[in-house]
């Protein structure tokens, strides 16, 4: 009874608490808004937001200080379900969520839907088939039921290697989004925006561990879910003067993106004429780049010098030219063009190809609403792409599901609940906080493309909005219009848009102040930490406790391993920025990734522990050895980073590269498990003791 009302007045405690800091977090946002209209500079602004939110991040990570293991670990177990759920949203919302999801569905439409049903469809997974479970078993980390679960420490090790990978691989695509918002927002290079925003993270979660993350991670669901909101909510409103962004998107502007997408289409069409006039010369440039590409494989060197005598004397004949007298536009052009000439036939291979890629600009404008939209030459040509497109869909939306069960930083924050019940529970509120993104994000893509569509392809280049130079600045990759037939007006077919800006960019799109721009910023920069701060604590947690305390001393003190565990945290995530700073791919890709490794890795032998009593040692290491190996395996073969550019496997991009290590993995476990001798009566009573979870009262500390 004491304890039910002690953690009952904890519960009373925290929603004061967190009433105050929304309320204090809103009373900020309108003092920033006032010193705007007072003159203060956008990069001070930018400033303020930013700094000001890591320290506050900073202020409760420093207040969550602790030295208790259960505390370091898994916040006491006594995290309410409410308040689980909130932080499971911020650590699950990542850079990807907040930044990349709309961006994907601005480029990919109907296509980029996988993703939303992956990753939502994932929790029912982690609701009927683990969550529970493992919160009965109440360890510290998904290495340790692998190790209690299977004996030994071979499965524990590969589980420690599995966390390690995918949380690695994740971890990359929250430090890349911190690097795009801090030098947008604060002018520093990406390289400096990626080390300063790693103190952000560091700050978080370096004293505290779980307990710090958990505190840290529900203060930043509630900044990111205000920043994402307000600016889609404004647009709806611009737009119609209705303030619901769902209905806005589909009714009004999606019919409106359709006809305009059919006018782009029409080459008859005054719209159409002129988009066909880019593409025209895109698919010049792409059939040059083809050629040169050939003439480089048959003629090498030779080659390459007779392509640039031919700019060389170009250059020379222009020069010279006395009728018509010389062009001094046309001599610059031909200049320049000699002196970016590829100074060797790596450099050519790598200018050319991408020449060669410009044939993609060429093709007719995808519709947004369209099912599997493919093109070409020939009709069988357009299904067989649709056929492809369709079966790496659903490909993407299984690897998603499954990494979202199996997701070593996500599965932890149901160790910290004070009972099973409220694992459960927390699974359903961590379901409704994503789902308010979610439900958002396909809108906010629509309205986004809207804008774009009417307010910038027709306008003329000397009149393009601000927010179009402002993020050329920052990355040619995410924004980059350039007059490529000369007529001085903006085609569709003449603009580059990253996903990445998409959601970061919207206030400036609608013409917001530069507030919401800062209060964006600061939303982007709480999805990409928080859930840095639980993969970075996972690494380090399977390194320090799993690794080092269970395998190496596990006479180590209290003290002993929480200094490990602190300095691996540091090591980690010193290397992660190191490795960003290379920009390895875009963030969407990483993210995607991860969910395959970790599906790959962990799913099949966490399911048929929870659910097999016969699923034994050998099991576990073949099936977690051969999940992760094949899945890693074809990415290294197919993703272009490590340039290896082997042919897909059944047309399967390597986003999904789950698809082949996930069965490898069950069929590893079920082998193995058949081959060799039953586990032990204790396993098997372990396993009974797992499955059956009490709903009411079961506050098991086991472990602590």
């Amino acid at each position: 009874m004491a304890t039910q009302t002690t953690q009952s007045q904890f519960y009373a405690n925290l929603k004061r608490y967190y009433s105050f800091y929304t309320g204090g977090f809103v009373a900020f946002v309108i003092v920033v808004g006032i010193l705007e209209q007072m003159g203060v500079p956008n990069k001070v602004l930018g400033y303020i937001f930013l700094f000001a939110t890591i320290m506050l991040y900073a202020g409760i990570g420093f207040m969550a200080k602790t030295a208790d293991v259960a505390e370091y670990y898994v916040a006491g177990r006594r995290v309410p379900a409410f308040f689980n759920g909130m932080a499971t949203g911020a650590d699950w919302m990542s850079a990807a969520s907040f930044i990349g999801m709309a961006g994907t569905l601005y480029l990919s439409g109907y296509d980029g839907l996988a993703f939303v049903l992956g990753w939502t469809g994932g929790f029912c997974l982690v609701a009927l088939f683990l969550a529970p479970y493992l919160r009965k078993f109440g360890q510290f980390t998904i290495p340790d039921f692998l190790g209690a679960r299977f004996g030994g420490h071979l499965p524990r090790f590969i589980g420690v290697l599995a966390a390690v990978v995918c949380s690695f691989t994740y971890v990359i695509a929250q430090i890349y989004g911190v690097g795009i918002i801090t030098s947008r927002f604060t002018g520093l290079e990406f390289q400096v925006g990626v080390f300063v925003g790693l103190a952000g993270i560091l700050v978080c979660s370096f004293l505290g561990g779980m307990k710090a993350v958990t505190w840290t991670q529900v203060a930043q669901y509630i900044i990111l879910i205000f920043a994402y909101m307000i600016p889609v909510v404004w647009l709806a409103v611009k737009d119609t003067g209705i303030p619901i962004p769902q209905i806005v998107a589909y009714t009004h502007s999606l019919p409106k993106i359709t006809a305009l997408e059919n006018e782009f289409n029409d080459k008859a069409s005054p719209k159409g004429s002129k988009e066909e006039s880019v593409r025209a010369i895109f698919r010049e440039r792409s059939a040059a780049g083809a050629a040169k590409l050939k003439g480089l494989e048959t003629g090498g060197a030779t080659f390459l010098a007779a392509e640039k005598q031919k700019l060389v004397d170009n250059a020379a004949a222009l020069r010279a030219a006395t009728e018509p007298p010389a062009d001094p536009k046309a001599i610059d052009a031909a200049e320049k063009a000699v002196k970016a000439f590829p100074a060797d036939a790596v450099a050519a291979k790598a200018a050319w190809t991408a020449e060669k890629g410009l044939g993609a600009r060429a093709a007719p404008v995808m519709h947004h609403a369209e099912a599997f939209a493919a093109t070409g030459k020939t009709q069988e040509e357009v299904e067989k792409n649709r056929g492809i497109k369709k079966k790496n869909f659903l490909a993407l939306i299984a690897c998603l599901m499954i990494g979202t069960a199996a997701l070593p930083h996500i599965l932890m924050r149901y160790y910290t609940t004070p009972s099973v019940k409220e694992a459960r529970q927390s699974v359903f509120w961590g379901l409704f906080f994503i789902f308010l993104l979610y439900f958002t994000a396909p809108a906010l893509g629509i309205l986004a493309k809207y804008e774009v569509y009417t307010h910038v392809v027709g306008s003329s280049f000397a009149s393009l909005p601000a927010w179009v130079s402002n993020w050329s600045v920052v990355d040619k990759t995410l924004m980059n219009i350039s007059d490529i037939n000369g007529d001085g007006i903006v085609q569709l077919a003449e603009i580059v848009i990253g996903g990445d800006l998409i959601v970061l960019a919207t206030p400036e799109i609608a013409g917001l102040p530069y507030v919401i721009s800062g209060l964006v910023a600061a939303g982007g920069l709480a999805a990409a930490l928080s859930t840095a701060d639980g993969l970075l604590l996972t690494i380090a947690n399977a390194l320090s406790h799993d690794l080092y305390y269970k395998m190496i001393d596990p006479n180590a003190s209290t003290v002993r391993r929480l200094a490990v565990s602190k300095g691996l945290l540091l090591v980690v995530a010193l290397i992660a920025a190191y490795v960003t700073s290379l920009k390895p791919g875009n963030i969407l890709f990483l993210v995607g990734a991860a969910f395959s490794l970790a599906a790959s890795g962990f799913f099949p032998a966490l399911v048929c522990g929870v659910f097999w009593r016969r699923a034994n040692w050998l099991g576990a290491v073949l099936g977690m050895s051969a999940g992760l190996g094949i899945c890693g395996y074809y990415m290294w073969l197919t993703y272009p980073f490590f340039g290896v550019n082997a042919p897909l496997w059944w047309d399967i991009n390597p986003i999904s590269a789950g698809t082949f290590g996930i069965p490898a993995g069950f069929l590893g476990v079920i082998i193995g498990s058949l081959v060799s001798p039953a586990p032990s009566k204790e396993i098997q009573e372990l396993v009974d003791h797992v499955r059956y979870p009490s709903l009411e009262g079961d506050i098991d500390t086991a472990g602590v």
